[in-house]
């Protein structure tokens, strides 16, 4: 028998003024958002990291490149949770649970926990209870601290899919 499967993921992003604040697949009101070649979402990126780490599919990197001029510039982060699940699922394994947790100095992310966990759970096609959004500062401390951008860290399970005990 497997034993289920840990993955980690991380990612950053500056702040820009000229963008929307996307996160957890929602757009959250905010006088700037994040730079990055998609939609930034750091929640998301992160999550996709965790998920491919755990199921030995490498990076997000490696499935979206973020060179220039191609089809991921400007996409919205849920396609690529959508398509990462996909291929979790294609390897034999299921969610078992996502623990994520967003450093932000600002906004407030405390009012948007609950949208962000019922978008994630509905993009993966799982459970809100399978899903658990954490926000937290840093005490001003760092470029986060000083309102230069957002880190998000994601932990997942992933276990065997009934039925795929050959994997």
């Amino acid at each position: 028998m497997q034993a289920p499967r840990i993955g980690f993921g991380y990612d950053v992003h500056p702040f820009t003024p000229d963008r929307a604040l996307w996160l957890g697949g929602i757009c959250i009101p905010s006088d700037k958002g994040l730079l990055g070649h998609s939609d930034a979402d750091v929640l998301i990126h992160a999550l996709c990291d965790a998920l491919l780490g755990a199921a030995h599919l490498r990076d997000i990197g490696y499935h979206f490149p973020d060179t220039k001029g191609n089809v991921y510039e400007g996409i919205d982060s849920k396609i690529l949770l959508r398509r990462t699940m996909a291929m979790v699922r294609e390897h034999g394994y299921e969610l078992g649970n996502a623990d994520c947790t967003v450093c932000a100095q600002t906004p407030k992310l405390s009012p948007y926990i609950e949208d962000m966990e019922h978008c994630l759970a509905s993009v993966m096609t799982v459970s809100k209870e399978q899903i658990s959004v954490k926000a937290t500062t840093t005490e001003h401390l760092g470029f986060v601290g000083r309102e230069e951008g957002m880190a998000a860290y994601a932990v997942v399970l992933l276990v065997r899919q009934e039925g795929n005990k050959d994997i």
